[in-house]
């Protein structure tokens, strides 16, 4: 009975951890340039909070340190959320966006239609975005008003049409521009290895409950 006790005692404290985790975790996704590789790189941390429909996310410029020298600059910044692509020219609407207080970069936020992606992601419509410079479109930009190797920079979004998804779908809907890098293509666009779901660590604690009803079983029968 005792080691019955100690077993259900881990168990509980287990699944504790995995609900607490689930709903105070933040993802962190790891963007690379799809043609430019370690030249283009980034780290982005990004959560959301499905009671408030706010979706918040800091975005580093890691190029410098993935690859000594690049000069790789971020000078934009979209979100395709799934499915992929949307039948309008302006994917979802009804987002608003903010960028945290900047010394190194300017980022304007934009619900409109920002045009097309690069590197190949024809099928892409972004529903909104951070872009930088007086083009008006993702394609475009100001290295000059970007983030440099080396910087980070927080953003802020909200909209109703976040309503369904999930922080790990939205998360990895994001596309990055990046320009100046010193090596030829002097463009790309960054795209982001994917998050699982913890759906491994559920499983994990199901199957602790699983092993805990059947040493109960077993002791009873003894």
């Amino acid at each position: 009975m005792f080691q019955f006790r100690k077993l259900t005692i881990l168990v509980s404290a287990i699944l504790f951890t995995i609900v607490t985790a689930s709903t105070l975790r933040a993802d962190t996704i790891t963007i690379t340039g799809v043609d430019t590789k370690q030249f283009s790189t980034a780290t982005v941390v990004c959560e959301f909070n499905s009671q408030t429909n706010t979706f918040t996310f800091t975005i580093t410029n890691t190029s410098a340190i993935t690859h000594p020298g690049s000069t790789s600059t971020i000078t934009g910044i979209g979100y395709d959320l799934p499915p992929l692509g949307n039948a309008s020219a302006s994917g979802l609407n009804g987002f608003t966006g903010t960028q945290a207080p900047s010394l190194s970069s300017n980022f304007t936020f934009s619900d409109a239609a920002l045009g097309n992606v690069p590197a190949g992601f024809n099928n892409v419509v972004l529903d909104f975005g951070f872009i930088t410079g007086p083009s008006g479109n993702f394609n475009g930009g100001s290295p000059n008003d970007g983030l440099a190797p080396g910087e980070s920079a927080s953003f802020t979004v909200t909209g109703a049409a976040f309503s369904g998804f999930t922080e790990t779908q939205i998360c990895n809907s994001i596309f990055v521009r990046f320009q100046s890098i010193n090596t030829s293509p002097s463009s790309d666009v960054g795209v982001p290895t994917a998050v699982p779901e913890p759906l491994s660590v559920l499983l994990m604690g199901t199957g602790l409950v699983g092993l805990a009803g059947t040493l109960r079983r077993r002791r009873r029968k003894d």
